[in-house]
């Protein structure tokens, strides 16, 4: 375990209230209220332009707030400039010195500091990130991974109280990225510093941080826990940003009860009421319900008797079927709700489950959420692929 682990056991808090920030007449970032807690791991996350990255700027001193003030282990600091603040920055461009060995790479802020003597802490932090055996090697001579890892190490040893990574792995190809992630939740496991992270990539924010806030237009669309976000998404926009949701039109038939019954054109569907984010839930309202493709199972017409009693279900044809290994991907057309997806694990294939087969889509009640149906329902499709 490293010093800055035994010594700063966690980092500072982030406090945003009331910050905006506008460029003449457009605006960046609406007014927003936003607590990072000390040690944990939080991602902002959204498509290009929705105002991450200008957030994160101003948390750094790089940007000044429009309105509003930043709060850093309970110190405002909104009107100091960056290197008086106790955060360091890791971009998408490690601006590793090409001229410098790693080592002297990761010594360089103490260096700078006036530190006499960096071996111990450099060589501490060099086997926190893996690369005690590669110190006497240029920059040029690592894979991107061992770069990024470099330019944690020398934003780390300068123990901040909070470490701001913009799109840090924007750079590296897609295996290298998923080793990364887990490297990166490693890392800020073991030294407790708070990491504040703005991604893109919705699968890179839900695997590493504690919280993720979703932006969209400048707003925090919505916060909360990866798995809460996944099953709970509070708007169509991150229904569809956090992978890929079904969605289909319905109207409240039956309220008042832990279940909601909807009907969608001839056929009844079943809502909890306490997963429906709609602002009224009485009878006759439109609401859209929404349904993971991978909780959706698909059973051929002919085993229509097999199909649990309770549960929700929409008949259906294949329109068409993607095997990729682990799973298989239909697109089912429906009559009631229109194209719906449907994610099948590969354990035991119904090799009638061909395109043209009429099917019975079924799945449990439970998994079913909802929002008001004036939202537009292909908000946030694709965001992510747009951003990248």
């Amino acid at each position: 375990m490293t010093d800055l682990a035994k010594n700063d056991s966690s980092g500072g808090d982030v406090r945003l209230s009331g910050i905006s920030k506008t460029y003449g007449a457009f605006t960046a970032v609406q007014p927003l209220d936003l607590t990072v807690p000390a040690g944990s791991f939080f991602a902002l996350l959204g498509a290009s332009g929705c105002g991450k990255t200008t957030t994160l700027r101003m948390i750094a001193g790089l940007e000044e707030p429009t309105t509003g003030t930043v709060e850093l282990a309970g110190k405002d600091v909104t009107a100091l400039p960056p290197y008086k603040r106790p955060v360091n920055t890791v971009f998408q461009n490690y601006a590793l010195f090409p001229h410098l060995d790693i080592y002297e790479n990761v010594a360089f802020g103490l260096r700078r500091r006036g530190v006499k003597s960096v071996k111990k802490q450099v060589g501490e932090m060099l086997d926190l990130v893996q690369l005690g055996e590669q110190a006497r090697k240029k920059p040029q001579q690592l894979s991107g991974g061992q770069q990024q890892r470099v330019a944690v190490a020398r934003a780390l040893i300068n123990h901040p109280q909070v470490l701001l990574l913009d799109e840090p792995l924007g750079a590296l190809d897609l295996k290298l990225r998923r080793q990364m992630q887990l490297e990166l939740k490693r890392i800020q496991t073991e030294v407790g510093i708070t990491f504040v992270h703005v991604t893109h990539d919705q699968e890179e924010a839900m695997t590493m941080a504690d919280t993720v806030a979703v932006m969209n237009g400048g707003r925090v669309e919505q916060l909360g826990a990866p798995a809460d976000l996944y099953e709970n998404p509070g708007s169509t926009f991150v229904a569809n940003f956090l992978g890929t949701s079904n969605l289909i039109a319905a109207e409240i038939a039956e309220a008042g009860g832990e279940q909601l019954l909807l009907t969608a054109g001839d056929t009844k569907l079943r809502l909890p009421a306490a997963r429906c984010s709609a602002s009224s839930v009485r009878t006759g309202e439109k609401v859209l319900a929404g349904v993971r493709p991978e909780k959706v199972a698909l059973a051929h017409a002919d085993d229509a008797g097999s199909i649990p009693e309770g549960v929700n279900r929409l008949p259906g044809r294949i329109k068409d079927a993607g095997f990729i290994g682990v799973s298989t991907q239909y697109l089912i057309d429906t009559q009631r709700a229109g194209e719906l997806a449907v994610y099948e694990q590969n354990i035991e294939r119904d090799g009638r489950l061909v395109p043209g087969a009429e099917v019975i889509l079924h799945w449990n009640p439970a998994h079913t959420f909802g929002f008001s149906a004036d939202q537009d329902i292909t908000a946030g499709a694709g965001a992510d692929e747009e951003a990248a």
